[in-house]
Order: C-alpha cells, then sequence, then structure tokens
C-alpha cells in the first residue's frame, strides 16, 4: 500500500500527541506544546537499534538521531538548569574544548546513556516549569542576558521543532520510515 509522508508516524490511536487540548492558558499551551515537540522527537527514534542511533546522516556532516538526542540534553540542561534555576551544570556531551562533543561523540556504546540524560534533563525542566511562580521568572544567559521562562519554552518548541525536521529525514534514510 503506498503511504503519504503527512500520514502519522505511529497508528493514530497510538499516538501520544494526539488529543491534547488546543484551548488553555498560556503556560499550558507553551508546555504541551513542548511535550508534544519531546514526544516527536523519541517517536521518530522509536525502534531503531544503537548502529541506527548514531548513523550519520551524510559525510562530512556529523549529524546523527543520537547526536540530536545528546544535543537536545544539553539545550535542556542549559536553559533551564543554567540559566532559569542558576545552578553549575555544564553539558554533558559538549564542553570548551569539543563544543562540537554532542554531536561527534555520537557512538553505539552511547545511546543509553544519551536517552537517561535527555530524560532526567526533561523531567528537570518540566519539574521548574510546574513550580514556576509565572512565565515571568528569569534568569541570566551569557549570550542573551536576561530571559524569561515563556522565552525559554518558545525557544525550546522552535529547538525541537527544527531538529526533528532533521529527524525526519534521518529516519527515512535509515528505514525509510516516514510520517508525522
Amino acid at each position: 500500500m503506498t503511504r503519504r509522508r503527512a500520514e502519522f508516524f505511529v497508528p493514530e490511536e497510538q499516538d501520544p500527541r494526539l488529543g491534547r487540548s488546543a484551548t488553555g492558558d498560556e503556560r499550558a499551551l507553551l508546555v504541551d506544546s513542548l511535550a508534544v515537540q519531546r514526544a516527536t522527537l523519541e517517536i521518530k527514534c522509536s525502534g531503531l537499534g544503537a548502529e541506527a542511533m548514531a548513523r550519520r546522516s551524510a559525510e562530512p556532516s556529523a549529524l546523527s538521531l543520537l547526536g540530536l538526542v545528546r544535543h537536545l540534553a544539553d539545550v535542556e540542561r542549559r536553559w533551564f538548569r543554567r540559566v532559569l534555576a542558576g545552578r553549575d551544570a555544564p553539558p554533558r556531551f559538549s564542553s570548551a574544548s569539543d563544543p562540537d562533543g554532542d554531536f561527534d561523540g555520537a557512538t553505539p556504546a552511547g545511546v543509553d546513556e544519551a536517552w537517561a540524560a535527555w530524560r532526567e534533563e526533561v523531567a528537570f525542566a518540566e519539574g521548574f516549569a510546574a513550580r514556576a511562580t509565572d512565565l515571568g521568572v528569569t534568569g541570566e544567559d551569557e549570550w542573551r542576558g536576561k530571559v524569561s521562562l515563556r522565552w525559554v519554552l518558545v525557544h525550546l518548541v522552535e529547538e525541537y521543532a527544527r531538529h526533528n525536521g532533521h529527524a525526519d529525514l534521518l529516519r527515512e534514510r535509515i528505514d525509510g520510515a516516514v510520517g508525522l
């Protein structure tokens, strides 16, 4: 049977992104929009072994699904732990001496570690957003200056959406799987 790219990646009745509210207050909509983007990353990576997760898109690029998971774990950590919570939380997968370590260091042996780190950072971020008194809570970023929780949530939706586009292409290249 011929499939359209616009079909769902998983059967509709199993898709955790569907059935969410499209109304409500700003915090609920932003948090839910980010949850949908996070779920999309998980869905795009589902069912793949370590070798497939670490497969690079095309030479000379270091882009891989595993690299995306590692990168997004560091992104979550940066914005929620370091900037908004003000904690000393250096990146897990990159550093000043290896700024592209999140992608360059993505090898099959690190899949479980990457998912565990990503889930830990997502849990922290979700908890932070739930406990914040309002979306105007701010933190200080060395690049952007003062940023609000509102801005961070919008930025993370954008960051995930962009990288989920990469995940679409990577997954199709790995095994031909397509869909929303």
